[in-house]
């Protein structure tokens, strides 16, 4: 009866969306670069998971189901571009695997160097020290989502065809309970917040856009 229930049941729409779209739409339709950026964003989150007080293995085990299932997305196009394009495919997935793989190390390194950058930044800044600050999973799981605002910014005008139903309720539904979670949780996160709120709005546009064409348009 609480958030900290629901707000991760809600995250479990990204994993099975994932699995439904896999069993029901073709490769052709494949958002590479949010099924990308989910697997990372998966990734942030599962350690999240296990940092935050109350510790949260609904959480845990929905972001791990996300992984996968995002992963063989990515898989699946890969396959479709490697058979489709097979002079162009290569560059793309290399250019789509530099990008998160950049960003999984670059956050990687930064939570490895915490105590000897924390300590020669100290006596200057508490912002090193804060619990949610820039050497802790608190702030990188969060804002790392950003990255998924971004990617609905980036396709704003993507052929409606081309949008999955299923992800964006997943998104925006995760987006309005998590603005929720995030002041309930320990400690507070006011990134959290901003960056729900952004994303629920960007995938509700989306979303809207995808109702109005299967509901309205279609008619």
């Amino acid at each position: 009866m609480t958030t900290h229930f629901w707000g991760p049941i809600a995250n479990w729409g990204l994993s099975l969306s994932g699995i439904y779209d896999a069993n029901t739409l073709g490769p052709e339709v494949i958002n590479e670069r949010m099924s990308a950026t989910q697997v990372v964003y998966s990734g942030l989150f599962m350690r999240f998971a296990w940092c935050v007080q109350p510790r949260n293995y609904i959480l845990l085990g929905c972001h791990t189901a996300n992984v996968l299932a995002q992963g063989n997305q990515v898989r699946r196009w890969g396959q479709h571009k490697l058979d489709s394009e097979p002079l162009t495919a290569p560059a793309q997935m290399q250019t789509l695997g530099q990008l998160c793989g950049g960003a999984a190390a670059f956050i990687g390194a930064t939570l490895l160097v915490r105590k000897p950058v924390q300590a020669a930044l100290t006596p200057y800044t508490r912002f090193a020290m804060h619990p949610a600050g820039p050497f802790y999973i608190h702030f990188w799981a969060p804002n790392f989502k950003w990255a998924l605002s971004i990617n609905n910014l980036i396709d704003y005008d993507r052929p409606v065809e081309k949008i999955s139903l299923s992800m964006n309720s997943a998104l925006t539904l995760t987006g309005c309970l998590f603005m929720r979670w995030s002041f309930v949780i320990t400690p507070v996160n006011y990134s959290l917040f901003f960056v729900n709120a952004a994303l629920a709005s960007s995938s509700g546009y989306h979303l809207a856009r995808k109702c109005k064409y299967e509901f309205m348009d279609k008619k």
